[in-house]
């Protein structure tokens, strides 16, 4: 089997580890770790490394995504979760991160809480999806290696 074409991180904010336990009516049924075995064998069918990481932690998801270019990440895709609507710092860190940035949501957070209509992240990311449940993610993947192709001429993944 050949090297990835794109190295992908999806980083999961505060809470997600709960998935499955947490609210099933909003959030469904699948557990964290499902969701992310079924993006990685998406990715990988793609061309795509993807790696996911999840933290409760502001700063750690920070520090995440400050050093992903040093580390030859291609694009995040990221659920910052509750951070979505409080984090200036994360906010500024996907500013100063150049590659392929895509903002997901389980829930359609328009429909939800007036609270969680806000996002610092959106405009600093290339798309949202959201509403989808754990299709979020698979869709956002898509997303970021359709841009990562369009990015580089077309021509890899």
């Amino acid at each position: 089997m050949s090297a990835p074409t794109w190295n992908i991180w999806v980083l999961h904010g505060p809470n997600l580890n709960l998935l499955g336990r947490r609210e099933p009516e909003i959030y469904g049924a699948a557990t964290l770790a499902e969701l992310d075995a079924e993006v990685v064998a998406r990715g990988a069918a793609m061309g795509a490394g993807v790696t996911c990481r999840q933290s409760n932690h502001e700063g750690v998801l920070v520090d995440w995504i400050q050093g992903a270019l040093d580390q030859g990440i291609d694009a995040i895709v990221i659920n910052p979760a509750a951070l979505t609507h409080t984090s200036v710092a994360l906010r500024d860190a996907l500013a100063a991160y150049a590659g392929v940035k895509v903002e997901v949501h389980l829930s359609n957070i328009w429909q939800r809480e007036p609270f969680r209509h806000a996002s610092y992240v959106s405009a600093v990311v290339d798309g949202v999806v959201s509403g989808f449940g754990g299709g979020s993610y698979v869709l956002g993947l898509q997303a970021a290696i359709r841009l990562l192709r369009t990015r580089s001429g077309g021509a890899a993944g």
